[in-house]
């Protein structure tokens, strides 16, 4: 009986169900009616959608928000009503949302099981209406509007929006991630207001961690989003009221479809729907790298991901910790080597250009010299730093970044730390100096500064009279226009198609290379003169910019800094290099100028910038599955292959790493940055160098330590790279039980027989797991010690390929680990670059 009983009841509430499905709106619910599982209302202008939905591998469902016209794999979903709250819509069951009888929005799954939304009984003829905004609003019998999704964000941020907090209604609006991408309950960081301190957004690891802050608001963007500024896109804007204060924004272009996301990961992103493309691509994103985390390198220290290590103490500073550099913890961070006085002992060390630390307070004072008496005054003040207004520090000082780590990346400027004199460096001409001293200094410089002045001028001339004579004769050298030049129709490089005056470089030396040269101005058209904005990257050469032109062709501009450890003889060989060869998984060069001590190269330009920008970033990682991680593999094999084996020119690379790997828009691999390549004649293959160039942790044993490189030092490269694609860690950065890197740990792991323990865990228990192993396998082979017994390029191509061909078994590898004694001479010995990632060596013959 109570079985039938039920079956009725069922039947009753199904048929009264299809009875109140009445015509309604289709961005409206009215008091009365149903939205059932499978239906969704949509806004008026046809946008945004909002019905029953069931992430993938989730059995329950949720009320969400989504993009009608937007085409995914799976919906992009930017609002969820019942996150906390999932009902179960199993077959039999009745599931829908409606309008109560007290104007409450209700989800209702069986007979009994619902969730409300709200509280607000707004009574009768109360109804709910999906705005053109994606805002989801209930109105009562007055049409006024009681409740609304947008004051309940959930992880995403769309136009119209608020972040931020109401005094007088105690709303706050923060992002909170989704616990995991098919599971939208509340997550592990929060993008919240900070109501204290004077950064406004604060990105939150659970209920009190500290990840990331934003800088508080400077007038068009936050202090730590400098992506912010000088844009032509978006409206960004930050309104302090007395009963509010919030962060909104909108496109200036109304078609623009874009949204901020607190991502799993922890990164707050900014992306834009790309119609071409059918992607999100992202705006901007922070933290961008793990020296944007709030305290990586704890109090009094500089972080800087082109080191290594990253994180250094401030000068006067040394670790609180007292393990070994390669195993400290560096969120503990550094103290004073010498406590200062409070008094006239004390001085300030002059920081260039760096990023400013967190947490300065404002002083309103009017100059410099005010400004620093304010902080000699304060005991409690570490620092102070003067650009037309007065900030100064109190206590720790936290996530300062060196000048040469991207100087556009934060708000830059000088900072003044105080330190006991004693431990001021007496190279700087520090305030403590005596006016003698001073003037002793200022004689130093002048003297010589006068007599370059002369040489300057001098040259000045001899170069506008040189400049005139080649003019009258005609013989001035022009470049081409790279601004109105089509490479998608040009094809291959013919010599009819150079001007005869380019194929002289610089001091009229004869280059056999069938390349393009561009003028210096056509160039800097296209990169808008080499605007910050424009700038993709900075490596051992010298920054990377993006180029636009007419036809809307974009290019990547590589320009060689005057910082650079690089220099001519890396700029010709790159030159003739590239141009000589062709394949699918090299970069191609485009062209070059040569103008005004300009050294310039032209590239293809390729979206997704370089392997390492994924392969070590927790948040990109992911986009890296199996299949991507093997195409990309693979196409790193074919490519050093056809450098080794099958071009006109038998090239061996030397600096095989993960960011000089780049990826185009479909996540294929080219092998880019050919300035430190040797070419070799004939049959000969191997070589030995009285200069060391590559980047430590991928060089081979015999290169680094006798300077003989062959091509199997590109192969032990390729080793150490097919570590990382499959365990998702840096070699240099891996520091588990004994072993100081990754290719240590890999064999610990192979010779305990726990080789997946290796395995990145973000491609969880793929059903490749045996090909990955079998790839471990032939990352050893590569990775052993004698060169002689690692295998070439074609045998290494052959194993990938072939899962039948029995593999032997590898013999222990060079640089497993790496001690103190050997980390101290080899740093003694050792150049660095400027961007500290390729290293230069001088061994003496």
């Amino acid at each position: 009986m109570a079985l039938l009983a039920t079956k009725v009841l069922l039947f009753i509430l199904s048929s009264s169900y299809c009875y109140l499905q009445i015509s309604y709106a289709a961005d409206t619910i009215k008091q009365g009616e149903l939205l059932n599982l499978g239906q969704t209302i949509v806004s008026s202008n046809g946008k945004f959608e909002l019905g029953f939905y069931s992430p993938a591998k989730n059995k329950n469902y949720y009320i969400g928000i989504w993009y009608k016209k937007i085409s995914v794999q799976d919906k992009t979903i930017v609002w969820v009503a019942n996150r906390e709250r999932p009902v179960s819509c199993s077959t039999g069951s009745v599931c829908y949302l409606s309008i109560s009888s007290q104007g409450n929005l209700v989800i209702r799954s069986g007979v009994s099981n619902y969730a409300a939304l709200m509280n607000v009984s707004s009574g009768r003829n109360t109804s709910a209406t999906l705005l053109e905004t994606g805002n989801f609003v209930l109105r009562d019998g007055n049409s006024r509007i009681v409740w609304q999704s947008f004051d309940h964000p959930t992880d995403n941020l769309i136009p119209g929006m608020k972040l931020g907090f109401n005094v007088k209604n105690g709303i706050t609006w923060a992002l909170t991630s989704w616990r995991s991408s098919d599971d939208p309950s509340s997550g592990e960081y929060s993008l919240v207001p900070d109501r204290k301190s004077s950064q406004f957004f604060t990105i939150r690891r659970g209920t009190n961690e500290t990840h990331w802050t934003s800088g508080q608001w400077i007038g068009d963007s936050f202090m730590y989003v400098p992506e912010m500024r000088k844009h032509h896109t978006f409206n960004f804007s930050y309104f302090a009221f007395d009963d509010e204060k919030y962060f909104t924004y909108s496109p200036f272009n109304k078609s623009i479809t874009s949204r901020f996301i607190m991502d799993l990961n922890g990164q707050i992103k900014h992306l834009v729907w790309v119609t071409s493309t059918q992607k999100w691509t992202p705006f901007c994103e922070q933290p961008r790298d793990q020296c944007h985390v709030y305290r990586y390198c704890g109090a009094f220290s500089d972080c800087n991901p082109g080191a290594f290590p990253y994180c250094q103490c401030l000068e006067g500073f040394k670790p609180n910790s007292q393990m070994e550099w390669n195993q400290r913890d560096w969120t503990s961070g550094c103290g004073r080597k010498t406590s200062f006085q409070c008094g006239e002992n004390d001085g300030f060390l002059l920081m260039p250009n760096v990023s400013l630390p967190l947490n300065f307070k404002p002083l309103g004072v009017k100059s410099a010299e005010e400004c620093k008496q304010a902080c000699m005054n304060n005991c409690s003040c570490s620092a102070y730093s003067y650009t037309n207004e007065c900030w100064i520090w109190h206590g720790d000082l936290l996530n300062i970044k060196p000048a040469d780590y991207t100087p556009a990346d934060y708000t830059g400027g000088d900072l003044f730390l105080r330190l006991a004199a004693s431990d001021i460096p007496t190279s700087q001409d520090s305030e403590n100096q005596t006016s003698h001293g001073r003037k002793g200094v200022r004689l130093a410089v002048i003297l010589p500064l006068a007599a370059l002045l002369g040489i300057l001028v001098f040259t000045s001339f001899a170069y506008c009279f040189r400049r005139r004579k080649l003019k009258s004769t005609g013989t001035e050298k022009k470049g081409l226009d790279l601004l109105a030049f089509d490479f998608n129709t040009r094809g291959n490089t013919t010599k009819g198609e150079l001007p005869t005056n380019n194929k002289k470089g610089m001091k009229g030396e004869a280059w056999d290379v069938e390349l393009p040269f561009f003028s210096l101005g056509s160039i800097s058209a296209a990169t808008n003169n080499f605007c910050d904005a424009n700038k993709l990257g900075q490596g051992g050469f010298g920054p990377v910019y993006k180029g636009k032109l007419a036809n809307g062709q974009e290019v990547a501009v590589k320009r060689l800094s005057a910082a650079s450890g690089q220099g001519l003889v890396e700029f010709k060989n790159e030159m003739t290099l590239i141009a000589n060869l062709q394949h699918k998984n090299l970069v191609r060069l485009l062209g070059c100028c040569v103008e005004n001590n300009e050294k310039i190269l032209i590239y293809e330009y390729l979206p997704n910038k370089s392997l390492d920008l994924f392969l070590f970033a927790a948040a990109k990682r992911s986009k890296l599955d199996w299949e991507t991680r093997v195409k990309i593999i693979e196409g790193i094999a074919q490519g050093l292959l056809y450098l080794h084996q099958y071009s006109r020119l038998r090239v061996i690379h030397r600096d095989m790493k993960a960011s000089n790997i780049l990826l185009d828009d479909e996540m294929n691999p080219k092998i880019s940055d050919f300035g430190m390549a040797r070419i070799f004649g004939g049959n000969a293959s191997e070589a030995n160098t009285n200069r060391v160039v590559g980047t430590y942790g991928y060089m081979p044993p015999e290169y680094a330590m006798q300077g003989l490189f062959s091509i199997k030092s590109d192969v032990f490269s390729f080793g150490v790279l097919l570590l990382e694609i499959l365990s998702g860690r840096k070699n240099n950065t891996f520091h588990l039980s004994d072993s100081q890197n990754l290719v240590g740990q890999a064999w610990e792991f192979w010779t305990s027989e726990k080789g997946s323990k290796l395995i990145d865990p973000i491609l969880g228990n793929s059903p490749q797991q045996s090909k990955a192993l079998r790839y471990i396998h032939v990352a050893l082979l590569c990775v052993q010690e004698q060169a002689n017994d690692r295998p070439t390029m074609s045998d290494v191509v052959g194993m990938l390929d072939s899962e039948l061909k029995t593999l032997p078994l590898p013999k222990e590898p060079g640089f497993t680990t790496w001690s103190s004694d050997e980390k101290k001479s080899n740093t003694d010995s050792i150049t660095y670059s400027v961007n500290d990632v390729t290293i230069t060596k001088l061994i003496g013959r």
